[in-house]
């Protein structure tokens, strides 16, 4: 296979000729870190391998979109052929390449930096190992076969950084110049500032949100900086084989159930993480929200469920249809939503992106822009 070929082509596409990435994009072969993977399907998970299908494998492989490896705690390199997941949400990906270079770059990257990196396939390891030599670089996980199998790949292709199975949420396993998470956190864990050298740097995005953090480090041993403008996601921490999925006993209850607030609403229907800005602002003064939707026909409804028990259940046939709104528990999460909507249509635009961030060395985080400010 000359996947010379086709990685020379994403990189090409992904950054400038110029670019220091560009490189490392160009003498990685990513499909090593992804010789099998999922690919979602109106009906469920279906398992692709790489061997079956060389054309498809090297398609899928050097193209800038994401490869989801897991399915709750079923891995694509463990499963049998041809099998498929029903249930289940992704719990570990080979991140599109164009993103890994996005928060890479936000990081400022020098030649000489130590850098920690998050494991997942091993391929966003290897990039940076291209970038300042793999001597410089730590990769961690939380996932012991993960971390194994990443390093056997990165072995393979003469790569041989540091790697280590770990909580990224506790004591990291040294200090570096740069910390770069391709998962997400809520909180921002104290223990990052711990290991952050003097000057350093750490860039990651927060959980339920669509913000990347960047932020240095500043002498009281807490590290200040900016909400990047462009948006992100990224599956957050865990600390198991898959995630706790504590809205489900809810939903069961209420995904049909008569509100306690029942209203039409006055905008069109929206799913919210189909709005990076609307989502971020929501998960910053709402957290912990299970957004799910469905559609029949031209009939569509959305739910909004959380572990507190408020919930919120919307439907509208059409797209210009003023919605139904159930919504009932402690708290009236619709009527949240409406706010940033609101607000969102008399400012123009949310202060989420290119907010100032402030981060104490307890971890608490705050975000502000003007008379704006939410502490995370």
């Amino acid at each position: 296979m000359d996947w010379q070929m086709h990685a020379g082509r994403l990189a090409a596409e992904v950054v400038r000729p110029e670019s220091r990435w560009y490189g490392p994009l160009a003498a990685t072969p990513r499909h090593v870190f992804v010789p099998r993977w999922w690919a979602h399907t109106s009906q469920a998970w279906q398992l692709h391998d790489g061997a079956a299908d060389a054309e498809a494998w090297m398609e899928a492989a050097y193209a800038d979109r994401t490869l989801v490896t897991r399915i709750g705690p079923a891995h694509a390199d463990q499963a049998a052929p041809g099998a498929t997941v029903t249930t289940g949400s992704p719990t570990s990906s080979s991140t599109l390449p164009g993103l890994v270079v996005t928060m890479n770059r936000h990081a400022m990257i020098a030649d000489d930096s130590r850098v920690l990196v998050t494991t997942g396939t091993g391929y966003g390891t290897a990039l940076m190992c291209r970038r300042v030599g793999d001597e410089q670089v730590t990769s961690v996980d939380v996932d012991p076969y993960l971390v194994a199998t990443a390093r056997d790949r990165l072995d393979s292709i003469g790569l041989h950084p540091r790697t280590a199975v770990c909580d990224i949420t506790a004591e990291l396993p040294g200090e570096y110049d740069r910390i770069v998470s391709t998962v997400s956190v809520r909180p921002l864990p104290a223990s990052w500032l711990a290991a952050l050298r003097p000057g350093g740097r750490l860039v990651t995005t927060l959980a339920g949100t669509g913000l990347i953090v960047t932020a240095d480090k500043a002498e009281d041993g807490g590290a200040t900086g900016r909400i990047a403008p462009d948006p992100a996601g990224f599956m957050r921490t865990r600390h198991g084989d898959d995630y706790n999925h504590t809205t489900d006993q809810l939903w069961e209850k209420v995904k049909e159930a008569e509100g306690e607030s029942v209203t039409t609403n006055r905008y069109p229907l929206l799913f919210v993480p189909d709005s990076w800005e609307v989502m971020s602002m929501l998960g910053l003064i709402a957290p912990g929200i299970d957004h799910r939707t469905t559609t029949a026909g031209d009939t569509r409804t959305v739910w909004m469920l959380h572990p507190d028990g408020s919930w919120a259940r919307a439907t509208a046939t059409g797209f210009l249809d003023s919605p139904t709104v159930h919504q009932g528990g402690p708290r009236r999460l619709w009527d949240a939503l409406d706010r940033i909507r609101n607000r969102l249509n008399r400012e123009g635009g949310l202060p989420v992106y290119g907010a100032r961030v402030r981060i104490d060395p307890d971890g608490t985080l705050t975000l502000s822009r003007g008379s704006w400010s939410v502490t995370a």
